[in-house]
């Protein structure tokens, strides 16, 4: 199908939204409760939202400030998600929310219009205009879980979760990579269930490999928010545990992921590994 950049917009606009409604009359004592993440509140998870829609910004105006804002990076030792919470945790939660108000909305109108082929540096290869903007939609949803398990809510799954997929199954090499393992040769077959009931699919129909179940569950595994264990997830085959253990649909270093039981399981059920 082909990419639609004003849909992929208008996606992100509706995940931000279903965001922002979590923070809406938060006081300044619920900016400051932490999330699973550790060290970790719901005010630098959204900081961490806001950063980087500005650095997504810049990457698409200004491509060649942006290279040499990378290059000054790696020279510091690359990209450190910590420093950058650090760097914002003076800021008031209603200057967060405002700021991240006015990072999204430029991101969305700045992407709106851009062609989906349209190579954007970013801190590794560069993406299509589209794969960022993805991207956006992937880390809006994994940083809102963040916030909403820091709140002790539940959030309606929506189609949106094909995005958050989509960028997990792609980043599948890019997981051994960041976890310094070769990547098998053996396709995985992912097919999800969505919300509405139909079939979401990425991978050969007749590899051996696969990964099924509910695409609530994926996105959760895939984003490191649940561990596999409290999923309905179907894992056959080794070269599909593997990614499972390792996966990550995030760029950087890996994540620290969820403890086995941290949470309730989804759905009351537990992975399958055959």
């Amino acid at each position: 199908m082909p990419v639609s950049m004003p849909a992929l917009a208008d996606d992100l606009a509706a995940e931000s939204a279903q965001l922002r409604s979590l923070l809406a009359g938060l006081d300044e004592a619920g900016w400051r409760r932490d999330t699973p993440a550790p060290g970790w509140t719901v005010a630098d998870q959204v900081s961490h939202l806001a950063h980087f829609d500005d650095v997504a910004v810049r990457s698409a105006t200004d491509p060649d400030a942006f290279r040499a804002e990378v290059a000054r990076t790696g020279a510091e030792g690359g990209v450190d998600p910590d420093a950058v919470a650090a760097r914002y945790r003076h800021l008031l939660g209603a200057d967060i929310l405002s700021w991240f108000d006015g990072a999204r909305a430029r991101l969305v109108e700045v992407f709106r219009g851009l062609e989906p082929g349209l190579r954007v540096p970013w801190f590794g290869p560069a993406m299509s205009a589209a794969s960022s903007l993805t991207a956006r939609i992937m880390e809006t949803w994994a940083h809102g879980q963040d916030v909403a398990d820091a709140l002790g809510v539940s959030r309606e799954p929506t189609a949106r979760l094909r995005h958050v997929a989509h960028i997990g199954v792609g980043a599948r090499a890019f997981s051994y990579a960041a976890n310094g393992r070769r990547m098998p040769d053996a396709a995985v077959r992912v097919e999800l269930t969505a919300p509405d009931g139909s079939t979401w699919a990425w991978g050969p129909p007749d590899a051996a490999d696969r990964i099924t179940g509910p695409a609530l569950d994926f996105a959760l595994l895939i984003t490191q928010r649940r561990h596999r264990d409290d999923l309905a997830l179907t894992v056959t085959g080794p070269a599909a545990w593997e990614w499972a253990e390792i996966g990550q649909a995030f760029a950087g270093r890996p994540g620290t992921g969820r403890r086995p039981g941290q949470f309730p399981p989804v759905e009351n059920e537990l992975a399958v590994i055959e």
